[in-house]
């Protein structure tokens, strides 16, 4: 793609009330939704007036008087983009007087801006530059004499961005941007007249203010007041590639600018659907890891993992890979090897992985990350719904009148659809956040929940049945939808099970922490106050109830009618970019993909045909199975995609002990992660700037991933697959993974009608997408459930295995930060190590001061399972008795503490209830110190000389 830059029609589009107007601008006529601008119609026309105050991000403002036009019968100039269409209005743009008012106008702009243009940085892409010109500006009359604005310090404190005051026009289009588009506020215009001026927070350096660094405000600035510090480096770009970002659930679309092979910056599409031209500091900045000199770009094997590793070619690496799986396979059985797919990777990719396990290495024996953190989604949404997704797109959230988020940080963990989510706060719809933390959404500037249930961790069961015992006993349920759309015998043994008094918030009360009347008066509210919208995180999933508290977050859906229309719904909040679509591709032990059961005969036929050979019918081992039969000598081969077992997985001592005794483990991935310390051959693998493929955001967007450079390591994920396989005696044939999409397209119902050209005609498809939905499925469950009737569960509160008492008298939940993602692989390796530089534990003031522990303390963090050491953060974010700590970073390994109890239903880990001690520490551990050691030796490259 050349470049070319996105258009900007100057005010956004009219809220849709059905009815259009028909105006005539500069003779010609043309018909438009009632409240469209004038500045849009003539924009939409293929005609550009004037503008510098305006952009169709934000609402329209009237301050930069450039945009004015004549309109037929009326007094004055008006704004264009401030005066909306009406019928029968004829509009001239470009008149003698108005050339003459434009240019007086921009005559004051450049007064007091300086004139350094051949040398600035936003040359060429400047609109002030653009407006001069447009208006025929070819001398400023004023002189630069006298008091200006110009020669002010620049703030260079933001690691991504710089603030040159002296080129600021205070047209306050970064202020409307923070507002309206990020809704952070942390921009505003101090002073009068002037002396106007764009602060960040109170005068502070925008790194150390409330600026979440999303780039909205750059994005939005019309000059090189807010300019990236790459494009001052390397200047404008010259091409464009639209991609799909390979952070989060939320799955934004980029167009990636790039200058010849290098890459400028990363711009919020406006076409983007899940995202709306928005984005976050992660997806915006944090994409400099792809070229970090950490990142390995040739394959390397060693005999043991007490030898440095050795460089060898492509070729020696896969045939060696192939030798040792074969070798292993003849020595202890088809089973003995096994794999992992990435949440990170393409669908493509990871259909991939599971093909060549299932394929090549004769067993199910393959598992994912997506596991230990969503899979109680797929099993109880597939329960009582009869799908394994959420309802409704991220749109939805516009229609909401109640909004219930459970056990999810969208602020740091899905920012761009917190944006919209606050956005829609800010209009009037009401919050209950129910977290065991005091997380941004209970109060930030412009929002508060109406109900915050800090709920003790571990008790999201009895706290949602005791909602339902409300809502139940005072027949707050729609019993009409019920009849329709459900079990109606079923709802009735559940509504008896909830509506007994033992399950009612004043009976729960001492077990959760939360007071009955706000339990109540949360149940009343979502219940009555119109179209309710549930949004649950890994708060829900990663407990040992996990499943049933999706069921129960279900059932509360169904019993109020809330499921089936825009404004509803339930909907996790994904954590990785492609964790649903590697749960979509098959990636678990026991199921295809599409959710359909290794042990199902026609399922199983289908696949046989495809790929030609016999499929075993008994589900395989999943990664804990996997390590517990490593130990026991009878697993002893690993392929690991993009995961970082070791310090994503629960009980760190045991993934290690696991690890070791395996006799070959393969880490395709881009770094020498955790898990690669005890890894026999690496494969460097490739960013998603350097590949083709899709992926499937937490609304069921397929979103094309498009090569933005070609792979510095040679080759794409799904190429290196592709070798492995064949040097395993497969004969795949791909050329490009279009070619894989249609063959998940020919073997998963749900993909039937996903092919390339669509999603480039299109842009994305949220599956279902086939013959019985062709455009897609944007909302779920419309006229009736998947399933058939939705299924009401009896979901029985029982309390986690994991306890406090003397020993250990703290809970310990875990989470993410804005800044950092999952691990920090690749965070870790960018410029936002500035704002979380270290996993810190937070802790109430009360058990602090209990302690002897004050801000800032070395802590020592204890629980049954293992220990560390990190500093303390006092504060009232958590209540009393518990604590929290992000996991970020390898040197805290915060997963030594967590337990390997998990999910009832799926095994997915309990990382968010550990009975813990803290206590005031000298610093890291002998442990810590001893595994950073080793972790160095570990990761020692033999001199070139020897690799030879």
């Amino acid at each position: 793609m050349t470049f070319t830059r996105e258009t900007d029609h100057g005010t956004p589009a009219a809220i849709a009330t059905g009815k259009s107007v028909t105006l005539t601008i500069d003779g010609q006529s043309v018909t438009l939704p009632e409240g469209t601008s004038i500045m849009r119609a003539a924009s939409l026309l293929g005609g550009s007036i004037p503008k510098l105050c305006a952009t169709d991000s934000v609402e329209s403002f009237g301050s930069c008087r450039l945009c004015l036009v004549e309109v037929e019968g009326r007094n004055g100039y008006p704004a264009s983009c401030t005066t909306p269409v009406a019928e029968g209005m004829v509009v001239r743009t470009q008149t003698d007087r108005l050339k003459q008012l434009r240019r007086g106008v921009m005559e004051l702009y450049i007064s007091d801006h300086p004139l350094d243009c051949l040398t600035c940085g936003a040359n060429g892409d400047c609109e002030l530059q653009d407006q001069a010109g447009a208006v025929g500006l070819r001398d400023v009359r004023y002189g630069y004499d006298g008091a200006t604005n110009m020669g002010q310090a620049k703030d260079q404190s933001n690691p991504y961005f710089d603030f040159d005051p002296s080129k600021c026009i205070v047209c306050s289009r970064c202020v409307r941007a923070c507002d309206e588009v990020q809704g952070t506020f942390a921009l505003t215009i101090e002073g009068m007249g002037f002396d106007s001026k764009v602060s960040a927070s109170q005068g502070e350096g925008f790194l150390g203010s409330e600026c979440v660094s999303c780039g909205a405000c750059v994005q939005a600035c019309p000059t090189a007041s807010l300019i990236e510090k790459k494009v001052v480096e390397v200047g404008t770009p010259d091409r464009a590639v639209v991609t799909t970002c390979a952070y989060c659930g939320v799955g934004c679309t980029f167009r990636a600018e790039m200058r010849g092979e290098e890459l400028v910056r990363m711009v919020p599409w406006k076409d983007g659907k899940a995202n709306r031209g928005h984005s976050c500091v992660k997806g915006r900045f944090a994409w400099g890891y792809a070229q970090h000199q950490d990142r390995i770009l040739n394959p390397m094997i060693r005999a043991s993992i007490d030898e440095p590793w050795r460089e060898v070619s492509w070729d020696e690496a896969i045939a060696h890979t192939a030798s040792e799986f074969r070798r292993i396979q003849a020595k202890y059985g088809t089973r003995s090897i096994g794999g992992i797919t990435s949440s990170r990777c393409t669908n493509e990719e990871t259909f991939l992985v599971q093909k060549l396990i299932r394929q090549g290495f004769g067993n199910n024996n393959v598992d994912t990350c997506a596991r230990v953190c969503h899979s109680p989604t797929g099993y109880g949404l597939s329960q009582t719904f009869g799908t394994s997704a959420g309802t409704q797109d991220f749109d939805s959230v516009m229609q909401s009148d109640v909004i219930l988020v459970i056990g999810a940080n969208p602020t740091d963990g899905h920012p761009v659809f917190a944006s919209r989510m606050k956005r829609r706060l800010r209009q009037g719809a009401k919050l209950i956040v129910m977290d065991p933390r005091r997380t941004d959404l209970v109060k930030s500037p412009h929002i508060e929940a109406d109900h915050h249930l800090p709920l003790r961790p571990g008790t999201n069961v009895a706290m949602l049945t005791a909602m339902a015992h409300v809502i139940v006993t005072e027949k707050l349920y729609d019993e009409a939808f019920i009849r329709e759309r459900c079990d109606w015998d079923e709802f009735a043994d559940w509504a008896d099970f909830v509506s007994q008094p033992a399950r009612s918030p004043e009976a729960i009360e001492p077990l959760t922490g939360v007071k009955a009347d706000e339990v109540r008066a949360a149940a009343r509210l979502y219940a009555t106050g119109g179209n309710g919208a549930i949004y649950y995180g890994l708060g829900v999933t990663e407990h040992s109830q996990g499943s049933s508290t999706v069921m129960a977050i279900a059932n509360l859906a169904m019993a109020t009618g809330n499921v089936g229309r825009e404004g509803v719904g339930v909907n996790p909040l994904r954590g990785q970019n492609n964790v649903q679509g590697a749960c979509d591709m098959g990636s678990f032990p026991h199921e295809f993909s599409g959710y359909r059961h290794v042990s199902d005969t026609a399922t199983r036929q289908l696949f046989e045909r495809t790929w030609g050979v016999s499929l075993d019918a008994e589900p395989g081992l999943r990664i804990p199975n996997m390590l517990d039969a490593a130990t026991d000598g009878t697993f002893k081969g690993l392929f690991v995609q993009g995961e970082d077992i070791l310090q994503s997985d629960p009980n760190t001592h045991h993934v290690a002990a696991g690890l070791a005794a395996m006799e070959c483990v393969v880490v395709q991935d881009l770094f020498l992660n955790e898990t690669a310390n005890y890894a026999h051959v690496f494969l460097p693998g490739s960013t998603f700037l350097e590949k083709d493929g899709t992926f499937t955001n937490a609304e069921r967007r397929i979103q094309r991933v498009r090569k933005v450079m070609a792979p510095l390591n040679g080759y794409a994920d799904w190429e290196i697959v592709q070798l492995v396989a064949n040097a395993m005696g497969l004969q795949w044939t791909y050329d490009h993974p279009a070619q894989i999409m249609d063959e998940i397209a020919a073997l998963t119902p749900t993909f039937a009608g996903v092919h390339y050209d669509r999603l480039e005609a299109e842009g994305s498809l949220q599956w279902p997408a086939n013959d019985a939905a062709p455009d897609g499925t944007p909302t779920m469950h419309i006229d009736g459930f998947v399933r058939g009737k939705g299924k009401f569960v009896v979901t029985d509160y029982v309390p986690t295995d994991e306890k406090t008492g003397p020993r250990f008298p703290l809970l310990l939940t875990t989470g993410r930060i804005l800044s950092h993602y999952n691990v920090g692989a690749q965070t870790r390796r960018t410029a936002n190590t500035a704002w979380h530089p270290e996993d810190r534990l937070e802790i109430h003031p009360s058990d602090a001061e209990n302690r002897g522990i004050k801000e800032g303390d070395w802590v020592a963090l204890k629980s049954r399972a293992g220990e560390t050491t990190l500093r303390a953060q006092v504060t009232e974010r958590v209540a009393p008795g518990v604590v929290y700590t992000t996991f970020h970073h390898p040197e805290t390994q915060a997963n030594v503490i967590t337990t390997d109890y998990s999910d009832w239903a799926t095994n997915c880990p309990e990382y968010k209830v550990t009975a813990v001690q803290v206590m005031p520490s000298n610093g890291p551990s002998d442990w810590q110190l001893d595994y950073a050691d080793q972790a160095r030796m570990s990761r020692r490259i033999a001199p070139l000389e020897a690799a030879e």
